[in-house]
């Protein structure tokens, strides 16, 4: 499949008609994985700066939609699902640098692990920071140490955890709702963190399929 995908950033046409119509669960699947190991392993042989800077901005100037037709229904210890996160990472990052930047670094001020430091944001923590981090950690994926990459990612979801599960606890008795938000907010973030690390140490055994 890979010899038919002449540019990392651009997808046959065909391949979103399996999303059309009735959709074959067993097609979406081995679409999911299909792409993902093509674009991954085309990339990754040859890192051209300028091929991997595209990709690293694709969604910026074609949208998450193509994203997340190709791999968002994969399942989440999965190479398609481990790439549908970092990128739905860095959007969820760029759409509200500002909010996501008070709480990683709630997270941070809080935390009593490591996780600030494997994250690697630069400190203090403010919304031109978290951009350049969410850039780096998509980066890492097509041009440096792919677990270390997702152990980034992963580190970076449980400070945003911590963060917010800090700030429920602040506003529990005056913004119940607001509150219960954050804990939800919190417990999803925690969930995408032990999936981006599972995802890490199958990677490291040849096993991220």
């Amino acid at each position: 499949m890979a010899e038919h995908i002449h540019k990392p950033t651009k997808f046959p046409n065909r391949i979103f008609e399996a999303f059309q119509g009735g959709e074959d669960p067993a097609t979406i699947s081995r679409v999911a994985h299909e792409t993902a190991h093509a674009l991954l392993s085309r990339v990754r042989a040859d890192p051209d700066p300028v091929v991997v800077e595209r990709l690293v901005a694709y969604t910026d100037e074609n949208g998450i939609d193509a994203v997340a037709e190709l791999w968002s229904r994969a399942t989440p210890r999965s190479l398609p699902g481990a790439l549908w996160r970092i990128y739905l990472l860095r959007l969820l990052i760029r759409q509200d640098p500002t909010g996501t930047s008070f709480l990683f670094q709630r997270g941070v001020e809080v935390a009593r692990t490591i996780d600030p430091v494997i994250a690697g944001a630069a400190q203090p923590t403010g919304p031109e920071e978290i951009i350049v981090l969410a850039d780096a950690i998509l980066r890492g994926i097509f041009s440096g140490d792919f677990a270390v990459a997702l152990e980034r990612a992963g580190a970076f979801c449980r400070v945003m955890s911590t963060g917010a599960t800090s700030l429920a606890d602040d506003a529990d008795a005056a913004e119940p709702e607001r509150a219960s938000e954050l804990t939800r907010r919190g417990l999803r973030f925690a969930e995408m963190g032990a999936e981006l690390n599972a995802c890490a140490r199958l990677w490291r055994t040849d096993s991220l399929d």
